[in-house]
């Protein structure tokens, strides 16, 4: 949801898509995201597509939820006129921005309203993310009643000095107290933690991730802090304000959250996302990304679902076909009110880079990628062709076992996935299976 959008092709003024490229035939599951633009504070490092001002009808807190229904009526004629079977939707996740700036009466309505026009499956795992001082014990009871199913709250650091620097407004005394209401309203939880903070000792992460687990939540999110530009983090590095983050103080506070969320029972099944592991996870013998407590929602990311983004900047990906809308939330809302799309621009993907994009998104989860089929990978326009691990392939599959990037035993079963060591260096391991 970054503000730095691609530049793509103009799409359709009323959005429609070519049936030649969402491949109808291929029995993708459907997954919904609702982008929330809308925050109390903007962060210091956070580049993506929020504000803390709202932008008239249909485009401020009060009077948002029109706007993403008629996205929503939309995507329905779009997807139905491409050639498209009706699906319902096995996830939904409400991100943003800070979606419980809503109240929570307008997310029920948002979810009933999809769950009318789309349809959303039995059992679906339907996710909001919540800062912890935007929600109340009465609104996560509510939230549940009405079909939510699970709660990721961004936690970010347990000490105040760095939620200070990362202009975080809750308190590190919050976060258990809200965990708590979540599971006493039946949602699974999930907490999101940030590190590498300028100022962030070994100390001061650890702490935060012993905090975390002390909350006993399903899931856990760690995510290594970018500095981007035309932030206020990124001017304050670039003034000399803050330190620039260290790739190798980040990769060991990766390896201690591994080794920390791995004693206390979770598995990485994503890089940066970690399931605490069942009874019946362990008796499966943890079988790929299987895990009960495991984001469905991001899983369908890495798994090439389809799926439909609405709100202001929000991508969308049927098929071949990727696009993303205006960011202006008021362009958002008036293109819609017009009855026209609010897609600004979009792509089709070649063959070449869904396989790419197979590769780098596969060798993310610890099910890894299968190796079948790289040959012809990385060799200029050529189409990407071959059943087998050709000769050059297999030599270089050979040689990141040789420098423990990828586990052998997992090699041998025809499937890459990336060791410790292969995680902390996860593009470079999609480059040299690439042949790039």
């Amino acid at each position: 949801m970054s503000p730095a959008q691609p530049d793509g092709t103009r799409w359709p003024a009323d959005g429609a898509l070519d049936p030649g490229l969402v491949e109808a035939d291929c029995g993708r599951p459907l997954s919904l995201y609702v982008h929330v633009p809308f925050c109390r504070v903007r962060c210091g490092y956070c580049d993506f597509n929020t504000y803390t001002v709202g932008f008239g009808p249909g485009a401020q807190i009060g009077d948002y939820a029109p706007s993403v229904l008629a996205e929503a009526d939309l995507a329905v004629r779009v997807m139905e006129e491409a050639g498209l079977p009706a699906r319902r939707a096995q996830t939904v996740f409400f991100g943003g921005g800070t979606p419980t700036m809503l109240d929570a009466t307008e997310l029920i309505d948002i979810l009933a309203g999809l769950r009318e026009r789309i349809g959303i499956a039995p059992g679906a795992e339907v996710t909001l993310e919540a800062n912890p001082d935007t929600v109340t014990r009465e609104d996560l009871h509510a939230l549940a009643g009405a079909g939510f199913t699970r709660v990721s709250f961004g936690m970010q650091s347990a000490v105040p000095a760095i939620l200070a620097t990362l202009d975080r407004t809750h308190t590190p005394e919050r976060v258990p107290l809200v965990v708590q209401w979540a599971k006493e309203a039946g949602l699974s939880t999930s907490v999101d933690l940030i590190y590498g903070t300028p100022g962030e000792s070994l100390a001061d992460w650890e702490t935060s991730l012993r905090a975390a687990l002390s909350y006993e939540s399903d899931h856990i999110s760690a995510y290594a802090l970018v500095v981007e530009e035309g932030t206020k983090m990124g001017a304050q590095v670039a003034r000399g304000e803050l330190p620039t983050p260290d790739p190798d103080d980040e990769a060991a506070k990766y390896e201690l959250a591994d080794a920390l969320l791995a004693e206390a029972g979770y598995a990485w099944y994503e890089i940066s996302n970690f399931a605490r592991a069942t009874e019946a996870d362990r008796l499966s013998g943890y079988p790929s990304t299987h895990f009960e407590h495991a984001s469905a929602h991001n899983l369908a990311y890495w798994r090439d679902w389809d799926w439909w983004g609405f709100g202001p900047g929000a991508h969308s990906h049927v098929g071949r076909a990727r696009w993303w809308n205006v960011k202006n939330p008021g362009a958002y809302a008036g293109r819609l009110r017009a009855g026209g799309s609010p897609a600004a621009a979009g792509e089709v993907l070649g063959a070449q880079e869904r396989e790419l994009e197979r590769v780098m998104l596969g060798l993310r989860t610890s099910e890894g990628v299968v190796l079948e089929g790289l040959a012809g990978v990385g060799r200029g326009d050529e189409a990407v062709s071959g059943s087998v691990v050709d000769e050059c392939a297999s030599g270089r599959v050979a040689a990141l076992i040789a420098d423990g990037l990828i586990d052998g035993v997992a090699a041998l079963g025809g499937r890459a996935v990336l060791t410790l060591r292969g995680r902390l260096l996860a593009d470079y391991v999609t480059r040299e299976l690439m042949g790039y």
